[in-house]
């Protein structure tokens, strides 16, 4: 094999992801009876006449008239809305979670001393770590809820249950997600029902078995008739749009649902590793992303002036150079995220 320092970079090269989450589907239920019997949620579109509350020019902060006049314009929105029924307190969220091994191998590489290369320290990575880490990290957050996002705020209660779908398995797990010795702001819980699913993932990624494929329903008692939230639609054209509403979320044939990539970012929040901020104030776990990007503060934790973020670490990994083992790990979810990190040949 060549060298670590001769070893041409890939311009094509592309991994898989291995996590894969189908959509998100809203029911609601009652507490009490929540696995025996749930509705699937519609939405609702409403019309509502908002006031201005956005920051205005100066002319119109200095003149109380022209503010007068501004007040009296009537801010008309249609929106999408989702709730409970009105005999209903808790929300269950149902999806589907498959596992993937692989993670060794890119789906395409033009390179073949880049493949070997990173072959062999992928094979180093799951011999002396085994995906151990990574797999509780990734239970962890099935295990507390987290992909529930805003729905987990001033719930109530919490259950998460898990179920194995592979074909001759029956495990299962449920999960008090607001118990505390599971947390949410780190990975340090040694619940024993997360061992028990974290192993079944380790083994996943690090080759043992093909696939994992799991069911997960969650519920949280937010309240009755409580306002529920799933995903919002981006769009981009609003100027034509026909419906003309400031908000429209998913659905998924009729019912509200949460998008799979919005689940995927929850599962992945996982990153520790990023340097802290010099003040101190941690902001606790962040999504596994090639540069730490953390999109509602604005802000990229990995940067490559630091020499943190994925393809400065990557690149040294692949070719055989040495690394910690935080960024191992981090390296690792990186490639389990999956994408495409090929180098351009033009520089």
């Amino acid at each position: 094999m060549a060298s670590k320092d001769i070893i041409k970079p890939a311009t094509v090269l592309a991994f898989e992801k291995k996590l894969v989450p189908s959509d998100g589907r809203f029911y609601g239920t009652t507490w009490d009876k929540r696995v025996e019997a749930a509705t699937p949620l519609k939405l609702q579109e409403k019309s509502v006449r908002g006031t201005i509350s956005n920051r205005l020019k100066k002319a119109l902060q200095d003149d109380p008239a022209k503010l007068d006049a501004e007040v009296e314009k009537p801010n008309l929105q249609t929106v999408d809305s989702c709730a409970l029924g009105s005999d209903q307190d808790t929300l269950k969220l149902s999806f589907t979670l498959k596992i993937l091994s692989g993670v060794e191998k890119p789906s395409a590489c033009n390179s073949t001393a880049f493949n070997a290369s990173y072959a062999q320290a992928a094979k180093n990575y799951i011999d002396s770590k085994g995906f151990t880490e990574l797999a509780k990290r990734y239970a962890t957050n099935i295990a507390n809820g987290r992909f529930l996002w805003r729905n987990r705020v001033g719930a109530d209660r919490i259950e998460v249950s898990v179920k194995v779908l592979n074909q001759g398995e029956d495990a299962n797990w449920t999960f008090d997600a607001k118990d505390k010795a599971i947390g949410i702001k780190d990975f340090s819980s040694n619940h024993p029902d997360i061992a028990e699913l974290a192993a079944k993932i380790a083994d996943t990624l690090s080759g043992k078995r093909e696939f994992l494929l799991l069911e997960i329903n969650s519920y949280a008692q937010v309240g009755l008739a409580q306002d529920v939230y799933p995903s919002e639609e981006l769009v981009l054209d609003k100027g034509n749009s026909k419906s003309k509403k400031s908000k429209i979320l998913y659905h998924i044939d009729g019912v509200a649902g949460m998008h799979s990539q919005k689940i995927g970012n929850a599962l992945r929040t996982i990153d520790t590793w990023y340097p802290q901020p010099e003040d101190g104030d941690s902001i606790g776990p962040i999504a596994i992303e090639v540069y730490g990007a953390v999109t509602n503060l604005g802000k990229a934790y990995r940067g490559p002036k630091d020499k943190v973020d994925f393809y400065t670490l990557f690149d040294k990994f692949a070719r055989g150079g040495a690394l910690g083992t935080d960024e191992q790990h981090y390296v690792m979810a990186v490639l389990v995220r999956g994408g495409v990190f090929g180098e351009s040949g033009k520089d």
